[in-house]
């Protein structure tokens, strides 16, 4: 099943050019997709745009169709976009709000009014899933940038979506963290969820099924 589906997608901010044209891809459940490109060529825009932060929380005027599992992204509400879909940042500094990493990890659960019970076991999960546990009661302004991003991607995980995207979470971890970040993102293809990453780097291009490349507004599928 395409998890992630933009149909001729063309997007531009307030007062600003059009940044992408016409663009389509998908992503299926099962799949690891990158998506590449030169420095502001619109890819983190695209990421937005597929996991719905815009229109949402940034405005622009976007045109074309994005489908998450079959239905418009548009006519989903909020709690359940981001049980479908989750996203985490370059810089985990623009994802993490909460003093501690188990307030963190909590707060997505917590505002699903899940029990209390199964956030408990979330909060396990992902911390287990991104090998943080030890670091549970920590402070979040205390960890490194490479133990920050981690903490992001459990927060994601902890939400359990069905697609994951990734916007260059590689660029500035250790060699520790990125095979951290590698393992969680082949087991969650073996999950069956679908992965969207963008990347340069060749070697963690590898793991992906198929590659997309965007430049000038446009974007087409090539080898990887």
């Amino acid at each position: 099943m395409r998890a992630l589906e933009a149909h001729n997608v063309s997007f531009q901010y307030p007062r600003g050019p059009l940044l992408l044209k016409d663009v389509s891809m998908h992503v299926a459940s099962g799949e690891c997709v990158a998506l590449g490109g030169p420095s502001g060529c619109g890819k983190s825009t695209l990421c937005h745009i597929l996991s719905g932060i815009i229109p949402r929380s940034i405005q622009g005027k976007v045109e074309g169709r994005v489908l998450l599992f079959g239905e418009e992204i548009a006519g989903l509400s909020l709690a359940r976009v981001v049980q479908l879909v989750g996203i985490v940042f370059q810089n985990p500094e623009a994802q993490l709000f909460s003093p501690t990493v188990e307030d963190e990890i909590a707060f997505g659960p917590e505002n699903l009014c899940l029990p209390r019970d199964e956030i408990e076991r979330r909060i396990a999960d992902a911390l287990r899933a991104v090998h943080m546990d030890s670091y549970r009661l920590a402070e979040t302004k205390a960890l490194s940038h490479g133990q920050k991003q981690l903490i992001a991607l459990g927060a994601m995980l902890a939400l359990q979506p069905r697609a994951l995207i990734f916007d260059e979470v590689f660029a500035q971890l250790d060699e520790r963290s990125t095979r951290l970040v590698r393992g969680v993102i082949r087991t969650q293809k073996e999950m069956g969820h679908a992965i969207l990453m963008v990347d340069h780097n060749l070697e963690n291009i590898e793991i992906a099924d198929r590659v997309y490349q965007l430049e000038g507004g446009r974007a087409w599928e090539i080898q990887p």
